[in-house]
């Protein structure tokens, strides 16, 4: 059984696109790959948009990467307390949205959290055996998204706070590229960087791009597979099969929860969020994912949020649907 997620908008389907022939493009960015496809307008000149969406991808890590050792985030991180960092307006807008959440979310999404994911493995510096409790309380320390102080397009640096915006960066570049596309003349097309999607427009038969929700592999989603009809919105997912550490015959999953400086292990395998910018979709990911199976539902039912979980008890996999994903469902 095949289920379809369409915007209220979107019915009944239905729309006119604007651009007719096919172009695909890609590149590397953010240690994964970028990937579009579009429909263009006929005589419309697409010799430099590949090298427009590289070059525009480019500056977003050359300001937020951590593994870029001169990036602007890397700058800030090695800075000595009472230093402060301008931001470019992309970094600052960022900077905005992962505070947001950060509070909405009591702290289980954390941009402050640099600190961790470099002690658990999960930064520039690569796999690493867990820590200690010792070098756990000292980086928790260390982090805190209350400690960063803001003024306009300025942060603060109060001493060994580690910025990291891996949790949040990918899904901007989603939202930066489709703007870009629409600007240069592609108004219909399909954005993915690293799994995290957003589509604008239909195809040259009035459809919606769509996408599917993703299940962790060798699975299935339980009640059969969900299509997302990307029209102005945007599909991230988080899942505890994609970055993890294996260490003595235990499993690190790369979702950390700031607030007790720990991998989650709480059963939950994935979580996919819709939402009109990608942005909020990926930081949304990781914050629902810290939350829990119990907690999370709950704050996305709180906030409007149309998230999808898949839940194992042990008993095989088990579906969690928000009230806003449900209404979606065709």
């Amino acid at each position: 059984m095949s289920r379809v997620a369409v915007p209220l908008e979107l019915s009944p389907l239905g729309l006119q696109a604007r651009g007719e022939r096919p172009v695909v493009f890609a590149g590397p960015t953010m240690g994964v790959a970028w990937n579009v496809k579009a429909f263009a307008p006929a005589g419309l000149d697409l010799k430099a948009v590949p090298a427009q969406i590289q070059g525009l991808l480019n500056g977003l890590v050359a300001q937020m990467s951590n593994w870029e050792p001169d990036s602007h985030i890397s700058r800030f991180n090695r800075a000595a307390a009472g230093g402060w960092l301008d931001l470019a307006p992309g970094f600052r807008h960022v900077m905005d949205r992962a505070l947001h959440w950060a509070e909405l979310s009591g702290g289980a999404f954390d941009p402050t959290a640099g600190r961790l994911v470099d002690l658990w493995g999960f930064g520039p510096a690569g796999p690493t055996p867990p820590p200690t409790e010792a070098e756990l309380e000292a980086a928790r320390a260390e982090c805190g998204w209350d400690r960063l102080a803001r003024d306009g397009a300025r942060v603060f640096q109060p001493g060994g706070l580690h910025l990291d915006l891996s949790g949040i960066a990918k899904g901007f570049g989603v939202d930066e590229v489709s703007r870009a596309l629409s600007h240069l003349g592609l108004t219909d097309h399909l954005v993915e960087i690293g799994g995290e999607l957003r589509g604008a427009g239909v195809k040259p038969d009035g459809q919606p791009w769509l996408a599917d929700i993703a299940a962790p592999p060798g699975e299935s989603l339980p009640g059969g597979q969900i299509r997302v009809a990307l029209h102005g919105l945007s599909l991230a997912t988080s899942g505890d099969y994609q970055r993890f550490i294996d260490h003595d015959g235990a499993r690190y999953s790369h979702t950390l929860d700031p607030r007790t400086g720990r991998p989650t292990s709480d059963g939950l395998r994935s979580i996919s969020v819709v939402a009109r910018d990608c942005v909020d979709a990926d930081a949304l990911c990781t914050a629902i994912g810290v939350l829990g199976p119990d907690e999370g539902p709950a704050f996305a039912i709180e906030h409007g949020v149309a998230a999808y979980l898949l839940v194992d008890n042990g008993e095989g996999l088990r579906e969690i649907v928000t009230p806003a994903f449900e209404a979606m469902l065709a």
